[in-house]
């Protein structure tokens, strides 16, 4: 079930939390009530609130970010690290030169990506996601292609085997794609196999694959595997990622780019050169 009150009724305190939860990956009450100067009580308040609304998962002494086996909410996706997938796109699209062909997947921060294109001139983008479809549409620039199937109500997404079809019926420049969790072995994991079959698909029908995905994936698990950074071309994270993937991406020959706070005010042309590990 989806949270019922819109993201913006979150206080400033408790956007605070969730970030901190990114971060760390869990809060504790009593170190959280000693940051922000409250009671605990004040900061179990808190914790009720993020996690009746799936943003945060209930834990002894405070809370987590929700993992496993089913992944949050889309609402909740959407809220978190929204600066960090933000800068991610811009990064990812400053990659992408006009002209160009690409798959766009599911997931909240490809969508970024796609916010980050609209300005592109002839592109040409398949995608099976719906809130990609919305965002790109309005572009003079950009030409869509739906992959077809049925809608999840829950997320935007097309899944099935008639995506994978169409998917299969090209052969394009670059996939942009998004993971649910990064496993430090390199691996890409995902929580519905049927996602992930697409996913596999457009992987196997771009020239250059390029994952964007925010460093709180790192500290999230799901149990189905996508593939890994020896079949991407690069990777736009916002942070270093842990050293064993790191050097999962230089024995595979995949790039690396951090798109740092430092980007929160750059335009395309003072974007750094890519890092080749």
């Amino acid at each position: 079930m989806e949270p019922t009150l819109p993201l913006e009724a979150l206080t400033e305190r408790q956007h605070t939390i969730l970030t901190l939860a990114r971060e760390a990956g869990r809060v504790q009450v009593e170190e959280l009530a000693g940051r922000f100067g409250v009671s605990p009580q004040t900061i179990r308040k808190d914790l009720n609130t993020l996690c009746d609304r799936r943003l945060l998962a209930r834990q002894h002494g405070g809370a987590m970010l929700a993992s496993g086996v089913e992944n949050l909410g889309y609402a909740a996706r959407r809220a978190l690290a929204h600066a960090e997938k933000r800068r991610i796109a811009v990064r990812c699209a400053a990659l992408i030169p006009d002209g160009s062909s690409l798959f766009i997947n599911i997931g909240t921060t490809t969508e970024e990506v796609a916010r980050a294109l609209v300005h592109h001139r002839n592109l040409l983008v398949v995608t099976n996601n719906i809130h990609v479809v919305s965002i790109l549409l309005p572009s003079p620039g950009v030409e869509v292609v739906v992959a077809g199937g049925p809608v999840r109500r829950a997320d935007g997404g097309i899944v099935g085997e008639a995506t994978v079809d169409l998917v299969s019926q090209f052969k394009l420049d670059f996939a942009v794609i998004g993971a649910s969790a990064l496993d430090e072995d390199g691996s890409l994991l995902d929580f519905d196999y049927r996602e992930v079959r697409v996913a596999r698909a457009i992987l196997g029908n771009a020239r250059q694959a390029i994952l964007v995905a925010d460093a709180g994936k790192f500290e999230r698990s799901a149990p189905v595997r996508i593939g890994h950074v020896a079949q991407l071309h690069g990777v736009v994270t916002d942070r270093p990622p842990p050293p064993r993937f790191t050097a999962a991406c230089r024995e595979a020959g995949t790039r690396l780019d951090i798109a740092g706070p430092e980007l929160d005010a750059a335009d395309e042309s003072e974007m750094p050169e890519i890092e080749t590990l």
